[in-house]
């Protein structure tokens, strides 16, 4: 593994950049991007399933999205789709400089969130030949719907008011406010993906010290305003894969957007898995990583 920075709009970015075994600087690889998901870092698992794929032949690239981990970009904890599309455009401006890099084989996986991106960013930027998702998201489509997709548009309505309350509160010299992604505590109500996530994010097994899965409070307002899939069925012609688990909250998002597409398109569903333990859990892990491979080796 190579750490490597690249630039986004004066943003130094920072990456991993994971070479296949018996890499040689005289060939041409086949390349993929891995974006990680909302609150996440290179290190988590978006690097595993670059260190994955990297076995597989490919060169892969992990990278921390503007505002977050070690990448630059102020203020800190900026969750903004648009800024987070563009790194995944950048990621693959860096990838087209590398000798070894076959620039017309270039690929884009996304986990969670960072699927949203990923589709986004295909949509427009032809250089990407087929994208890949892992438990897929709408970030814009999770928070105004919530979870399970039922959120009332008066809650909805009643966040924005808040959002509008604190950033009049930030004009005026008050604090800025940041928030999790996942809950600080879990109870017998929580939502069993996000207490896996609680754990995922919270714990030692994958708490990593340049995560703290937070954000600041008036990103809300951006997110609400994001649709990852607006136009997707004229402008995404590209190869999809959906991996999402049968037991995932977030299923029917996967399971919504499948018939919206035109390209070739795919939606796996690892039976038994719910949306956080396709991150690291290795049996789910392993399954994954067999849909995702002849995917991109058929298409890149």
């Amino acid at each position: 593994m190579q750490n490597v920075t690249f630039t986004n709009a004066g943003v130094t970015m920072a990456g991993n950049l994971h070479l296949p075994d018996g890499f040689s600087e005289d060939r041409s690889y086949p390349a993929i991007v891995s974006v990680h998901p909302g609150g996440g870092v290179k290190e988590q698992t978006a690097g595993l399933y670059a260190e994955k794929l990297a076995r597989e032949g490919f060169v892969t690239l992990a990278f921390d999205a503007s505002h977050q981990g070690e990448s630059g970009g102020q203020p800190r904890h900026l969750e903004d789709p648009a800024s987070r599309v563009e790194d995944v455009r950048a990621a693959v401006d860096h990838l087209s400089t590398l000798g070894y890099v076959d620039a017309d084989r270039i690929g884009v996986l996304g986990i969670c969130a960072g699927a949203g991106y990923a589709v986004n960013a295909t949509m427009t930027d032809r250089r990407i030949k087929a994208v890949g998702t892992v438990s897929p998201i709408d970030i814009g489509a999770a928070y105004r719907l919530g979870w399970d997709g039922t959120e009332p548009v008066a809650t909805q309505l009643a966040t924005l008011d808040a959002v509008a309350q604190q950033r009049a509160g930030e004009a005026q010299g008050a604090d800025a406010a940041i928030v999790p992604y996942v809950p600080e505590t879990v109870d017998e109500t929580t939502v069993p993906d996000m207490a896996e996530a609680h754990d995922y994010y919270r714990t030692p097994r994958a708490q990593h010290p340049r995560a703290d899965n937070r954000m600041l409070f008036t990103s809300v307002a951006n997110i609400y305003a994001f649709d990852a899939f607006h136009q997707v069925e004229t402008l995404l012609t590209q190869p999809l894969l959906m991996v999402a688990g049968s037991n995932a909250g977030s299923l029917w998002q996967a399971e919504q957007l499948l018939p919206r597409v035109n390209s070739p398109r795919e939606l796996a569903v690892i039976d038994g898995a719910g949306h956080v333990s396709l991150y690291d859990v290795p049996e789910y892990v392993d399954q994954v990583t067999a849909h995702l491979s002849p995917f991109f080796t058929k298409y890149l």
